[in-house]
């Protein structure tokens, strides 16, 4: 699925026009990924994390010399499934909280 595959569906789901369904998902990725990258965490029950993570520097291989190579360190964005997330993509019910 792309972008205007998914603008469609969720025009359609929120009975609105494709035009304000392609802002509504602009303006939320623009939030998730101001807020990910100043280094907070974005949590949406029952779909998921975003968040940023630290990847420390280390020495990898060039493949086709097999020369040594450095790897700086970085900061990555990192996404953690949720339950509900996961029961739904593993077919499953997800289990309801005592």
């Amino acid at each position: 699925m792309n972008k205007s595959e998914l603008v469609e569906i969720v025009a359609k789901g929120a009975d609105i026009s494709k035009a304000a369904a392609e802002k509504v998902l602009a303006a939320m990725i623009a939030a998730i990924t101001k807020t990910v990258s100043k280094g907070d965490t974005v949590t949406l029950i029952g779909f998921g994390t975003f968040k940023s993570s630290k990847r420390a520097a280390r020495v990898g291989r060039n493949p086709q010399t097999g020369k040594e190579l450095k790897i700086a360190a970085t900061t990555v964005p990192r996404f953690t499934a949720g339950a509900g997330f996961k029961a739904a993509v593993a077919g499953k019910k997800a289990a309801k909280k005592k």
